[in-house]
């Protein structure tokens, strides 16, 4: 099935809806899911102000691949417990969201060129559910996920993005979660002051995402040593690209839940949405 069938059929199967805007979302630590913090408060709030989606599509640091792009078509997701050394209660949380199959596989379709193959193993991790069961709390809106191909280049993920971006007018809301900044080696767990690079980096990219320099944002070699300090591996950083990548020209930006977790961890988030 070519890439235009693929979108006929989905404009067939999903209602036509206004155009849905596109997320990014600072995760941090799972604790976020269990504890009353100022960033859970910010997703709740953005939760009760963005349009009802039709179904939603993750793209999660946490599902990482190699040499393909995987599309979960559960029937019902799962929900993974990818963490280590936390409270009891914290594996005691379930996201029991139905999973779409049928619009997950036409996603398979729609990216036949970015070796995109169907899974039905994955779910849905912490990165995905920590903060969707805020968005969503009734658990009640079809969800699945996407992995990111950690073997591709950065300007794939924007590319992968843009080929995304038409479900925005099938009532989909594409959600990425990750951080702008995510260095777990230089966590500072005494006074959680962010280090200056952190902050540098962080400015730089709000900057740049603004101005729509998102080149820029996929350049390795230019973000240079400031990159490698921010993101010793850019399993975190790859979601906000593919949402950006997602984004139009018509869009607003907006940024919310600025700010720093330990340190390190940029909770910076942002929303493109149409105006």
């Amino acid at each position: 099935m070519s890439v235009t069938q693929s979108l006929q059929k989905l404009k067939d199967s999903l209602k036509t809806s206004a155009r849905m805007p596109v997320v990014f979302l600072g995760h941090g630590s799972p604790m976020n899911a269990i504890e009353d913090t100022q960033f859970c408060r910010g997703w709740s709030e953005l939760g009760r102000t963005l349009p009802r989606p039709q179904a939603i599509l993750v793209v999660s640091a946490h599902w990482m691949t190699r040499g393909s792009t995987l599309v979960d078509v559960s029937a019902m997701p799962q929900t993974i417990h990818d963490f280590g050394g936390f409270p009891q209660q914290l594996f005691q949380q379930q996201y029991p969201a139905p999973g779409n199959p049928e619009l997950a596989r036409e996603v398979v379709s729609l990216l036949a060129s970015h070796h995109a193959q169907e899974d039905d193993t994955w779910g849905l991790d912490h990165g995905a559910w920590t903060v969707l069961k805020y968005l969503y709390p009734d658990a009640n809106v079809p969800v699945f996920q996407l992995s990111i191909d950690m073997t591709k280049d950065l300007d794939w993920h924007l590319e992968i993005g843009k080929a995304l971006s038409d479900l925005r007018d099938r009532g989909v809301l594409i959600l990425g979660s990750g951080n702008v900044v995510h260095n777990l080696r230089a966590l500072d767990w005494v006074n959680g002051r962010p280090r200056d690079w952190a902050v540098d980096f962080d400015t730089m990219f709000a900057k740049r995402l603004d101005d729509r320099d998102f080149a820029s944002l996929a350049d390795r070699q230019g973000l240079g040593s400031l990159l490698r300090q921010a993101h010793p591996s850019v399993d975190h950083y790859i979601p906000a690209l593919t949402i950006a990548g997602a984004s139009d020209a018509r869009d607003q930006l907006d940024f919310m839940n600025t700010g720093f977790d330990l340190g390190t961890l940029s909770m910076r988030s942002f929303i493109f949405h149409a105006q």
